[in-house]
């Protein structure tokens, strides 16, 4: 009897029911199906839960404690986790490696641009946090020794994502048909990315001008390297490729009021202004937890930080902190006639949520640590995010108004940045919300103590563009408040980590007595007790008989010497510690299990 098949042939036919390389990645569809989780394991869907020296919890983080209660940990600590693994890392490879059998071959450009988008992404990322890091380009079996590899330089994994980036910008496609615009990668997004991580190694290197964390960090293997100006130079080049495209613009309706907080509560991302976002939808009950966070006394209790709300300027373009007792300004008048976007940041005075038009919703300190309660990301009161995970507004990821600020902050620390740099960037931002221009002469002329002040500001910025450098990072944190990777990773690559241990106090409290914070938000602050640590005071909502608050304990210090008084400012973390130490604390620390299991990784300083 004879067969016409091979018997071997036979047993190693693949079941039909089972997917392999060599049976998929066949189409475009495959590509797409196969690249689409990056998008939900890669991208930061809580932008508003990023901690900081201006946006402080009740409970914050090790990353915020520091000192000895920052440690290294077993596993995680942002190595490998669900947002952005080498799992991730290795789907991207596994990807490339067999996008050749895909018969679309416009598909196969497209798709090998979008996975070199997301491993420059992936990488950007961890090279903020850990410096130097193993780079792989091709995919990895269990087996392989390559899996051991010890850490490659930074200048290395740089040079890599360059090239990944370039690759991407050059052939992604343009911005998608609705409603898809805003959440699918193209080749805006690249030039974005390319930007930000660009504007991110040139002022780290001009800061920390020391290689770190190693003597080699700053070359490639064969012995090359680059200085700041560099990557500044990429960084404006290509927010200003970004910008010529005319692609994207800043939302306007021609309401200052209004505007800036219409970005971020809108149900769908502006595709105007917002390059890439994260969906949430509600019929498809993908929703986040930002309403909880804010609004609900059981949450985390996050609130701005006094120090930053006295970093926005008077509408008329002055600064508040030049102001006679600003430091000790009742709450309505230290709010009043400040940039529109401190009143669509923060609840002040007017604002109104539980019955728009009608209701004047003060804050709430029984759900706010500082007494600066946020208002972005958070949706109509009707819609009642108050509860567990029950927002569906979009998050924004990328918006135009960040490339603005990276072509300013990168030509102001080159020293090659004009007033018509700024006209065409920093005082777009302006006009919309009505506040004057930045004056690049003025600023450096006369730069703000405020901004300089070892208590709230920066000490390290030097040089001829000091003024404006400062007014640039006060508009960035002003705009990008509780966005993008974060302003802790600016305080990184500014290597002022030390604004960390500056003090983070709350809003100023005139004395025990009662306040009117909006019509419908009225305070009772009593003494609860006192001991030789000082007054410990309690708050009773005395507008709605509410004593849900009167638990809530807290000091008040004395702004000026950050002594316990019984008129001050509310030291939201006075019996907590927030240390940074700037021996180690600008690197995260490899996880000790990473170490165990490749002896090639050397742990970060100090760590």
């Amino acid at each position: 009897m004879t067969v016409s098949c091979n018997f071997e042939d036979l047993l190693t036919l693949v079941p039909e029911s089972q997917l392999t390389p060599e049976s998929y990645f066949k189409t475009a569809e495959d590509l797409q199906l196969f690249s689409n989780s990056f998008y939900n394991n890669l991208l930061d869907k809580e932008p508003f839960a990023r901690e900081s020296d201006v946006f402080v919890k009740m409970n914050p983080s090790d990353l915020i404690r520091g000192g000895s209660d920052r440690t290294v940990p077993p596993s995680g600590g942002g190595w490998d986790t669900k947002a952005g693994s080498w799992n991730d890392l290795r789907k991207m490879n596994t990807l490339l490696a067999n996008i050749d059998n895909c018969n679309d071959k416009n598909a196969v450009v497209e798709y090998t641009a979008l996975v070199k988008f997301w491993r420059a992404y992936f990488y950007a990322n961890m090279v903020r946090k850990f410096g130097d890091v193993p780079w792989y380009e091709v995919e990895l079996g269990s087996a392989d020794e390559a899996l051991y590899n010890p850490r490659d330089s930074r200048e290395t994994i740089l040079q890599h994502m360059i090239e990944d980036i370039d690759y991407a910008i050059e052939n992604l496609p343009g911005k998608a048909k609705a409603p898809q615009t805003a959440y699918r990668v193209n080749r805006y997004t690249a030039m974005m990315l390319k930007a930000q991580f660009c504007l991110f190694e040139g002022t780290f290197r001009k800061y920390h001008s020391e290689p770190a964390p190693f003597s080699w960090s700053y070359q490639a293997a064969d012995g090359s390297t680059h200085d700041y100006s560099y990557y500044l130079d990429l960084a404006q080049a290509a927010a200003k490729q970004l910008m010529d495209t005319g692609a994207y613009k800043l939302f306007s309706t021609g309401s200052a009021a209004t505007d800036y907080l219409t970005l971020f509560n809108s149900d769908n991302a502006n595709t105007d202004e917002i390059i890439l976002a994260v969906n949430f939808d509600r019929d498809l009950k993908i929703k986040h937890d930002c309403g909880r966070d804010i609004t609900n006394q059981t949450s985390a209790r996050y609130g701005m930080t006094k120090k930053m709300v006295d970093m926005y300027l008077m509408k008329d373009g002055s600064r508040f902190t030049d102001k006679p007792g600003w430091n000790i300004m009742p709450f309505a008048e230290e709010v009043a006639d400040r940039d529109p976007r401190l009143a669509q940041t923060i609840r002040t005075p007017g604002y109104s949520w539980k019955k728009p038009g009608t209701s004047k919703d003060g804050p709430e300190f029984a759900y706010c640590q500082t007494g600066y309660q946020t208002i972005k990301y958070i949706p109509s009161y009707d819609t009642k995010p108050y509860s567990t995970d029950n927002c569906f507004n979009d998050m924004p990821v990328y918006r135009y108004a960040e490339v603005l600020l990276t072509y300013a902050e990168a030509k102001a620390e080159l020293g090659t940045l004009t007033q018509g740099d700024l006209d065409i960037s920093v005082n777009k931002l302006r006009d919309r919300v009505g506040m004057p221009h930045m004056d690049m002469a003025a600023a450096n002329a006369n730069p703000d103590p405020y901004l300089t002040n070892p208590q709230t500001g920066y000490t390290n910025v030097t040089g001829s563009n000091k003024g404006v450098i400062l007014e640039i990072r006060r508009e960035r944190a002003v705009e990008l408040f509780q966005e993008g990777y974060g302003r802790y990773f600016d305080l990184i690559r500014w290597k002022a980590g030390y604004c960390i241990s500056q003090p983070m106090y709350g809003m100023y409290i005139p004395g025990p007595g009662e306040y009117n914070f909006g019509d419908d938000s009225k305070y009772t602050f009593y003494v609860g007790s006192s001991n030789a640590s000082g007054t410990k005071f309690k708050i009773f909502d005395s507008a709605t008989g509410d004593k849900s608050g009167d638990d809530e304990v807290f000091y008040l210090v004395d702004p000026n010497t950050g002594e316990y008084a019984t008129a001050g400012v509310r030291d939201a973390l006075k019996t907590v510690s927030h240390v940074f130490d700037e021996s180690k604390h600008y690197f995260f620390p490899i996880p000790e299990n990473e170490l165990l299991l490749n002896e090639n990784l050397k742990q970060n300083p100090n760590w």
